[in-house]
């Protein structure tokens, strides 16, 4: 299994905009093999980011969702905010899980080195 979250710094006076964008997701990722989950965390100190955290059964399956034309589609509205709804750029994080105690039986994902999207 992997994980990736993507820390996002949103300008607080658009937070509830930014909410409502994922309340209003498109949902396409659920249906995408090895999805497992999605989570939007907002953060309780100011200046932290919100973090959009998912679950993949593998890196693969990540690697088959940002390469699809579902993943287009669902983040054709993440470019409706304006600029300045960002006080820095996103910054995108892969991990890959060693051990999950709600999964105790879990084998740990394999070390795949570095990620590099493009």
């Amino acid at each position: 299994m992997i994980t990736v979250a993507n820390r996002i710094y949103v300008n607080p006076e658009y937070a509830e905009a930014f909410e409502q964008r994922f309340c209003e997701r498109a949902g396409l990722v659920d249906a995408m093999p090895g999805f497992v989950s999605n989570q939007v965390l907002r953060p309780v100190n100011e200046g932290d980011p919100y973090v959009v955290f998912t679950v993949w059964q593998s890196r693969q399956d990540f690697l088959n969702w940002v390469r699809s034309d579902a993943f287009a589609k669902g983040h054709a509205q993440s470019g409706t905010l304006p600029k300045d709804a960002f006080t820095r750029a996103n910054v995108l994080e892969m991990h890959e899980v060693v051990q999950d105690s709600s999964r105790p039986d879990m084998e740990p994902e394999p070390r795949g080195g570095a990620f590099n999207m493009h």
